[in-house]
C-alpha cells in the first residue's frame, strides 16, 4: 500500500478544502492514476451531468510511482466528463507537476463548484490558498506561469493553468503544464474554465516513502537500460523527439494527409525529422525523470515568424497543422503549435477541425462569407494560422469551429458529416488506419472518444513488434480485420502505464517491460504482485469506464468509423485498396473482452469477475 499521500478536495463555491485518506481497497484494485480518477468520478457523478454544472469535477491523479526513480514518472492524470464527448474524460500529462503534487503530501486533488470570480490555488505542503485571479484572466498561459511565479516569489512552483481558449469555453481546450505540456484531449481547459479556475499552483518540500529504496534503484536501472537497448528509442526518439514519427508513419501509409484523401505526404524534405532539426533551433526537453527527453523546445530562425519560440510541435502536432492541411511550411506549423500553446488548445483536434473545414470549403458546403475572408483551402498557412487564433478566441467562424468538427457539421447539414474525422465526438490523431487495422480498433474502443494511444496498435501490426508477456509471439498483419484478441493486454499494458503515473513512451515501443514497472511497483510500495494481477486491475479500470459511458447511453453505436475509413479504399500507400471493417474487429475484441457482441457492454460475468457487478 502506498504511504505517500492523501485526497486534497478543494470546493470552490465555499472555498472549503478537505483532506481525506484513500482506502486500502482503492489500492488494492485500481492501483492510482486514472484508476483512482474513474473511481471518483463513477461514484460521484450523476447521469447525465451537464459537463459545465459546478456540479462536475476536475480530478488530479499521481500514481505510485511518480515522482520516484522509475523513468519517465513525471506524469498526471485528469479525469471529468467531457465537454467535447459527453463520456468519461481522461487526458494524460508530463512535465515536473506532478512529483510535485506528491510531494506536498497528495495523491490526488479534486475540485469540485464554481468560484464567483476568477481564481486560482495556491498548494505549498499543507497550505491551500484560494487567489484572485482577475488580473490574469485572458492571459496567455506563458504569461499566467510567470506572473504566479511572480506574485509567489517562488521560482519552483509548478503550475497546471489555462489560456484564452480554456476561458472561452472551447470544448477542446487544454490544460497546460510547464507552459507547454498540455493535458490536451477532451477539453479539460473548457471545465476549468467553467470553474471560473484559471490556475493550480503547487509547490512541495516533503520526501516521497518507497518501501525498498535498493530494489528501487535496481528496477530503474533495468528500466532505464530496457529504454536504451530498444533500437526506436535510443536511435529516433532520443535524437530527434517526436518528430521522429513523421518519416516512419509517413512510410508505412499512415500519415493522414488532406484530411485523410492520402495516407502519404510528399513533404518529408520540409517536415521530415531531419528537415524539422535544421530548419528551426531546437533542444530537447525532457519531463521529470526522463532519460530519452523527447520534447522539443524550438525558435523559428527565419521568415515571418522569425524569434518566435516555445514548445513543440511534436508528432501530432506536425501531422494536424501540417499534413491533414496539406501545409509543407514548418515555420507557419511551428507558428500555430506556439498559439495553440499560448492559448491552451489540444493541437490533434485544432488541426483536425480546421482540416476538416478545408474540405468542406473545397467542397463549396462552406465559402468566404461563411469563414469571414478566410481562404480556408488546403495548403494555406497563413489562413491555418489565423484560424488557430479565431478558434481560441471565438472570432468570426472560429467559434463555429471552437464547438468540434461534430457540431459544426450538425450546423452545415447536407453531407458534412462525411467529411468529419471523430469517434464519439472526438477528433482522430494523425494515426492512420487503413494500414493498421489494429490503431483503427484502438479508436472504436476508447472510452474518452477517437485515441491513437490506447493502445497504439501500430507498434503491433505495422511496425511489427513481438511482445512474448504479453502472449504476443507471432506477427499479425497490419491489413486484416480478423485477429485482433491481442489488442485486450497491449491496451490493458497501457491502461498500467497510466496508472503507475509513468510515460506510456517507456513503453509504447515495449522498451520497459511489464514485469520491470512491476518489479518498481513492489518496490514503490511494498506489495509483491505480479504482472497478471497488475493487468487485472488494468482490466478493471478498462471496464468501469464502459460502465461510465454505458451509464450516460454510449454504447456499440457510437463505435464507428468516419464514412472515409470505412467505404472508400485508400488510394495511396501500403494500405492502398484497403477499407477498415468495424464489425469483424468489434465483435472479436469484444468476445475477447467479455463484452456483449449486440451492445459492447460488459456481460454480469465479466463484472462478477473483476468485482464490479
Amino acid at each position: 500500500m502506498s504511504k505517500n499521500g492523501k485526497i486534497l478536495k478543494i470546493n470552490l463555491t465555499n472555498q472549503q478544502t478537505d483532506v481525506m485518506e484513500i482506502s486500502v481497497d482503492w489500492y488494492r484494485d485500481y492501483i492510482g492514476g486514472e484508476g483512482f480518477a474513474v473511481k471518483i468520478l463513477y461514484d460521484h457523478l450523476e447521469a447525465g451531468l451537464d459537463p459545465y454544472s459546478e456540479k462536475n469535477m476536475l480530478v488530479f491523479a499521481t500514481g505510485p510511482l511518480t515522482g520516484t526513480k522509475a523513468p519517465c514518472s513525471g506524469r498526471l492524470c485528469i479525469g471529468y466528463k467531457s465537454p467535447l464527448t459527453g463520456t468519461i474524460g481522461m487526458t494524460n500529462v508530463g512535465g515536473h507537476l506532478a512529483p510535485m503534487i506528491k510531494r506536498a503530501g497528495y495523491e490526488v486533488i479534486i475540485v469540485e463548484g464554481k468560484s464567483e470570480k476568477p481564481v486560482y490555488i495556491s498548494i505549498n505542503n499543507d497550505v491551500v490558498e484560494f487567489k484572485d485571479a482577475t488580473n490574469l484572466w485572458g492571459l496567455d498561459t506563458e504569461k499566467t506561469e510567470d506572473r504566479i511565479r511572480e506574485e509567489l516569489g517562488n521560482e519552483k512552483v509548478r503550475i497546471a493553468e489555462i489560456g484564452p481558449a480554456g476561458e472561452n469555453l472551447v470544448r477542446f481546450s487544454a490544460i497546460m503544464v510547464d507552459k507547454h505540456r498540455a493535458a490536451g484531449r477532451g477539453g479539460a481547459g473548457a471545465i476549468m474554465g467553467s470553474k471560473n479556475l484559471k490556475a493550480i499552483a503547487c509547490f512541495g518540500s516533503g520526501q516521497l516513502h518507497v518501501d525498498d529504496m535498493d530494489s528501487m534503484s535496481e528496477y530503474a536501472a533495468q528500466a532505464r537500460q530496457e529504454l536504451n537497448d530498444e533500437a526506436f528509442a535510443r536511435e529516433e526518439l532520443k535524437p530527434f523527439g517526436t518528430p521522429s514519427f513523421m518519416d516512419s508513419i509517413n512510410a508505412l501509409g499512415l500519415l493522414p494527409t488532406k484530411n485523410w484523401q492520402y495516407t502519404t505526404f510528399d513533404a518529408m524534405d520540409t517536415l521530415g525529422h531531419v528537415a524539422y532539426h535544421e530548419q528551426l533551433n531546437v533542444r530537447p526537453w525532457a519531463c521529470f525523470g526522463c532519460p530519452i527527453a523527447c520534447g522539443r523546445h524550438t525558435e523559428i530562425k527565419d521568415g515571418e515568424y522569425k524569434g518566435e519560440s516555445g514548445g513543440g510541435p511534436e508528432y501530432e502536432t506536425l501531422g494536424a497543422l501540417g499534413s491533414k492541411c496539406y501545409i509543407k511550411d514548418l515555420n507557419a506549423i511551428a507558428m500555430g503549435n506556439y498559439i495553440c500553446n499560448r492559448m491552451g488548445l489540444d493541437t490533434i483536434s485544432t488541426g483536425q477541425v480546421i482540416a476538416t473545414a478545408m474540405e468542406w470549403y473545397e467542397k463549396g458546403l462552406i465559402d468566404d462569407k461563411t469563414t469571414e475572408g478566410i481562404q480556408l483551402a488546403f495548403g494555406n498557412a497563413k489562413s491555418m494560422v489565423e484560424m488557430v487564433n479565431n478558434i481560441a478566441i471565438r472570432k468570426g467562424y472560429g467559434d463555429v469551429l471552437a464547438e468540434g468538427s461534430y457540431r459544426a457539421a450538425e450546423k452545415i447539414g447536407k453531407n458534412a458529416h462525411d467529411y468529419v474525422f471523430q469517434v464519439k465526438g472526438m477528433e482522430l490523431a494523425s494515426c492512420g488506419v487503413r494500414a493498421s487495422k489494429g490503431e483503427a480498433l484502438s479508436h472504436l474502443i476508447s472510452a474518452r472518444g477517437a485515441d491513437h494511444l490506447r493502445p497504439y496498435a501500430s507498434v503491433i501490426d505495422a511496425f511489427g513488434y513481438l511482445e512474448p508477456e504479453l502472449g504476443i509471439n507471432e506477427k499479425v498483419s497490419p491489413f486484416e480485420d480478423s485477429n485482433k484478441k491481442w489488442v485486450k493486454p497491449f491496451m490493458e499494458l497501457s491502461m498500467l502505464t497510466n496508472l503507475l503515473g509513468v510515460c506510456l513512451f517507456a513503453s509504447i515501443t515495449l522498451a520497459v517491460k511489464g514485469n520491470t514497472w512491476t518489479g518498481l511497483y513492489n518496490a514503490a510500495t511494498g506489495n509483491k504482485t505480479d504482472l497478471a494481477t497488475l493487468l487485472k486491475c488494468s482490466e478493471r479500470v478498462i471496464n468501469l469506464e464502459r460502465l461510465f459511458n454505458a451509464r450516460e447511453g454510449f454504447d456499440r453505436k457510437d463505435e464507428k468509423l468516419p464514412v472515409r475509413l470505412s467505404k472508400e479504399p485508400a488510394v495511396d500507400g501500403l494500405g492502398k485498396g484497403n477499407v477498415a471493417n468495424e464489425a469483424v474487429m468489434l465483435d472479436e475484441f469484444y468476445e475477447a473482452m467479455g463484452w456483449h457482441l449486440d451492445t459492447g457492454l460488459p456481460t454480469d460475468e465479466k463484472l462478477m469477475e473483476l468485482g464490479l457487478k
